[in-house]
């Protein structure tokens, strides 16, 4: 895997990032994709359990497909890849942790893809039948998140000067509430 010049630095990429839902129909460079995936493996999880896997879908039809295992992800299908996460069934206990481990690989995939200036957006999957046929995956598994990437179609990524968010005097307590 060839490594890339990023664009920006640590806190302008955590601040441009943003959930993209329109995508331009560019493709994404092998080696940027792969490069997402390589933080999303190198994401730390409990106990070095890595119990995750990714699935890279790059095909449109099979993309349109995937979009419909939620009623809110039919966005997707419009992306130049979407990466479905998928994790082994658990008991509740492991699946809490499992959850965790998988929004910190996540989140670490849309960090990197922001860094290449590629836009990404999450969406859920709630058909898990329609994910195994689409995807392959064995059972025993299921696929808990997709992340749809590719190049935003609004608005280019840049860091966003008043986020809409809670304030920080509201969300933050220093020592107790």
């Amino acid at each position: 895997m060839a490594a890339s010049v990023c664009s920006m630095d640590t806190w302008d990429t955590i601040t441009s990032r943003r959930q993209v839902r329109s995508f331009t129909s560019d493709s994404i460079p092998m080696e940027e994709l792969e490069r997402i995936l390589e933080a999303g493996r190198r994401a730390p999880s409990a106990r070095n359990g890595q119990r995750w896997d990714f699935v890279v879908v790059t095909d449109k039809d099979q993309m349109e497909r995937l979009s419909q295992v939620w009623q809110g992800a039919g966005w997707t299908a419009g992306a130049a890849a979407t990466i479905a996460l998928v994790m082994p069934d658990a008991e509740e206990s492991e699946a809490l942790v499992d959850r965790f481990d998988l929004g910190q690989a996540a989140m670490q995939m849309m960090i990197a893809a922001t860094e290449f200036g590629i836009a990404s957006g999450q969406a859920a999957c709630r058909d898990q039948a329609l994910a195994q046929e689409v995807l392959g995956f064995p059972d025993g598994r299921q696929c808990l998140l997709l992340i749809a990437v590719g190049y935003a179609a609004d608005r280019p990524l840049k860091p966003i000067q008043n986020p809409s968010r809670r304030q920080f005097d509201d969300v933050v307590h220093f020592g107790a509430w």
